[in-house]
């Protein structure tokens, strides 16, 4: 078992760690050469042994002030320092690691989707006419798209969307020559959350967390992710705990019946098996009985189900944006465009 968890670190650290972050390069083929450093890693529970997540859990530590050495190598950018202190402070604090590695689950960086949500959901309430939408975002985590209309937007083309008086800064890139609608956002009456295990921005544990997620020398996202905290704290969303396809009919009767309800899943749908994608799909079919209902995604090359892929292949390394309207028994599904990396890049084609 040790070979493989060590191979697993060794990876990790050597190829998807080298791209963003020094520091946990050097961490992670330091704990994959520790004998005891693997022995304490594999106390965890078999399904919670991931990189990312133990080391999620060690930065946990740190901000904490449960690891004044590791604390100390990573302010100072001190990789090898940092891979000493970081098999120290696991093995004297394994119990704390499990303990966080049971009951979290690694967040991918949050921020910084705002820039392909906002044109896409201005459209959706273009076509339903609609002069004020709520907002239901699946797979929340801690509610930062639901802020959409609060941050500033700026593309690489020179247009602005949003609120230029926001701390919270979007930069994206403009693939190809199309420029993205340029409408406003209606009134958002309504902000609610729908995850499994939402995150409280105002919880000092919560907030600790989404810190702990970025590596600690990844700083230009940790400020971007300071400025996203501070922005939800100030207006807090309400935020549903459970399974997506249970929760969805009470999070739509929070929207307001004059509002039209705007469902947003950015990467949320992948971890879903098809059934429940498809139960997902139904939920939004049964909510618009009575209403117009829409769906704005961004998701990976066919995982959306209903939403075209302007014929891309699966797994080619961008994901889909989809606009989904549905009124009473009409379905009106399009593929409005590509983005990359996470929503920094996009190219807009309705």
């Amino acid at each position: 078992m040790a070979g493989g968890l060590a191979q697993t670190y060794r990876r990790f650290g050597e190829v998807d760690a080298r791209r963003i972050s020094p520091l946990y390069e050097r961490v992670a083929v330091a704990l994959s050469e520790s004998p005891e450093a693997l022995r304490a890693i594999e106390t965890v529970p078999a399904r919670r042994r991931h990189p990312t997540l133990i080391l999620a859990a060690l930065h946990h530590l740190v901000l904490s002030g449960q690891a004044p050495e590791l604390a100390a190598a990573y302010a100072a950018g001190d990789g090898d320092a940092a891979a000493g202190a970081a098999i120290g402070a696991l093995l004297h604090g394994i119990g704390s690691v499990v303990d966080i590695a049971t009951r979290r689950r690694a967040r991918a960086d949050e921020t910084g989707h705002h820039a392909v949500l906002y044109p896409a959901i201005a459209e959706a309430a273009r076509r339903a006419g609609a002069n004020a939408v709520g907002l239901i975002d699946v797979g929340c985590s801690a509610g930062f798209n639901l802020d959409v209309d609060r941050v500033d937007i700026s593309y690489g083309n020179g247009q602005s969307l949003g609120d230029p008086s926001s701390a919270v800064r979007v930069p994206c890139s403009i693939v190809g020559g199309r420029r993205v609608p340029a409408l406003p956002l209606p009134e958002v009456v309504a902000r609610v959350g729908v995850d499994v295990d939402p995150l409280d921005v105002t919880d000092a544990d919560d907030a600790r967390w989404l810190r702990a997620c970025l590596a600690p020398d990844q700083r230009e996202r940790a400020a971007r992710l300071e400025a996203e905290l501070e922005l939800a704290a100030s207006a807090p969303p309400l935020l549903l705990r459970g399974d997506a396809v249970e929760v969805l009919p009470e999070a739509f009767a929070k929207v307001p019946s004059d509002a039209l309800p705007v469902v947003t899943t950015t990467w949320a749908l992948s971890s879903l098996s098809l059934q429940s994608r498809l139960r997902f799909l139904h939920r939004l079919d049964e909510a618009a009985t009575g209403r117009a209902v829409a769906w704005v995604s961004a998701e990976g090359v066919g995982v959306a189900p209903s939403i075209p892929t302007f014929g891309d292949r699966h797994a080619s390394g961008h994901s889909i944006i989809g606009l989904a309207l549905f009124d009473q028994s009409a379905l009106r599904a399009e593929a409005v465009g590509r983005c990359w990396s996470r929503g920094s890049m996009l190219a807009w084609l309705a």
